[in-house]
């Protein structure tokens, strides 16, 4: 959790969605949604990566369906199983460290996902 709450622009919350000990990842620079398939709350405040209590290490988070695919094919995430828009994944926990520098780096992937979609107007 500490890694990911260092990063640039982003601050810790509860999430809107997921169950109390699930810490979500909100964007100081883009507090609402450009686009529905960024986020694991639709609808409201943007919420593109929540990590899971101490216990369970998962990580739900959006990302582009294809990287999603690739990862899913490579065995580090699965479909989430409740996803909207083809978009929602797990990844499992990290077990190394070097396993989370890259869960880390797939955090930061969903984040810029977030932050750069296109805005949608209705």
């Amino acid at each position: 959790m500490a890694g990911t709450f260092a990063m640039d622009l982003v601050i810790e919350g509860h999430s809107q969605v997921s169950p109390p000990s699930s810490r979500a990842v909100f964007l100081v620079d883009v507090p609402d949604e450009h686009s529905p398939e960024t986020s694991l709350a639709p609808g409201k405040r943007l919420e593109p990566v929540h990590l899971h209590g101490v216990h369970d290490t998962s990580v739900h988070l959006c990302l582009p369906a294809a990287r999603g695919t690739e990862l899913t094919e490579l065995g580090w995430a699965e479909p989430h199983q409740y996803e909207d828009f083809g978009t929602e994944f797990m990844i499992y926990g990290p077990r190394t460290e070097a396993e989370l520098e890259f869960v880390l780096s797939i955090i930061a992937e969903s984040v810029s996902f977030a932050r750069h979609a296109p805005k949608v107007t209705e």
